[in-house]
C-alpha cells in the first residue's frame, strides 16, 4: 500500500516537472528567438527605409538581371521566404536538450547560423544602393562578401537539418529540409552567383 502510494506520488511529481519544463523556455531557444526578432526586423527595416527614402529606385536593384528570368527569380524568392518560415518553425519546435547535430554540435549552433544569414541580409540593400550611386571596388567587394556570407549560412543550416537528431515530427522535418533547399538555392545560387554576374560593375 505504502509503495503503491509512493509510486503514485512520484508519478505526479514527474508529470509536474515535465509540464514545468515544457512551459519554461530553454535559454538557447530564447536567444535564437531574439536573434530572429532583431535580425528579421533589421532586414525588413533596411528594405523599407531604402525603398521609401529613394522612391522609384526599386527596379535598380535588379542590376542587369534580364527581364526574361526576373519572373522566375521572383517565384524563387517567394519559395525562399516560405521555406524560411518552414524551417524556422521546425527549429523553434525542437527541444534544445535533445538536439544533436553530426554527433558534435547541439542546439546552440543555430544561433551563429541564423546570425550569419540575417546580419549580412540587412546590409545588402544599403550597400547596393550606395554602389548604384557611387560605384567603387570596395563597395562591390562588400556586397559580394555579404551575399557569400548569407549563402554560406544557408548551406550550414541545410547541413545542420540533414545531420539533425532527432528528426521528429518527420513531416515537419521534411518540410524544413525542403524549405531550406529552396532558401539555399535562392541565397547561395541566385543571389550569390547569378545576380552579381549580371550587375553592371
Amino acid at each position: 500500500m505504502a509503495r503503491s502510494l509512493a509510486r503514485e506520488v512520484g508519478t505526479v511529481f514527474q508529470g509536474h516537472r515535465e509540464v514545468t519544463e515544457r512551459r519554461t523556455m530553454h535559454p538557447q531557444k530564447q536567444a535564437l528567438i531574439w536573434i530572429n526578432a532583431l535580425g528579421g526586423t533589421a532586414v525588413l527595416a533596411s528594405y523599407a527605409w531604402n525603398l521609401l527614402a529613394h522612391p522609384g529606385s526599386g527596379g535598380d536593384f535588379w542590376g542587369g538581371v534580364p527581364a526574361s528570368i526576373q519572373s522566375g527569380y521572383v517565384v524563387s524568392m517567394l519559395l525562399a521566404v516560405a521555406g524560411y518560415f518552414a524551417f524556422t518553425r521546425f527549429v523553434f519546435r525542437l527541444r534544445p536538450a535533445q538536439v544533436e547535430i553530426a554527433g558534435r554540435f547541439g542546439y546552440r549552433i543555430f544561433q551563429p547560423i541564423y546570425a550569419l544569414i540575417l546580419v549580412p541580409s540587412a546590409l545588402w540593400m544599403p550597400l547596393t544602393f550606395a554602389m548604384i550611386q557611387e560605384p567603387s571596388a570596395g563597395l562591390w567587394l562588400a556586397i559580394r562578401l555579404t551575399l557569400a556570407a548569407v549563402g554560406l549560412g544557408s548551406l550550414m543550416l541545410l547541413t545542420a537539418l540533414l545531420w539533425l537528431q532527432p528528426r521528429s515530427p518527420k513531416l515537419a522535418h521534411r518540410l524544413a529540409v525542403a524549405g531550406s533547399l529552396a532558401f539555399t538555392f535562392q541565397t547561395a545560387v541566385l543571389d550569390a552567383l547569378v545576380w552579381p554576374a549580371y550587375f553592371p560593375v
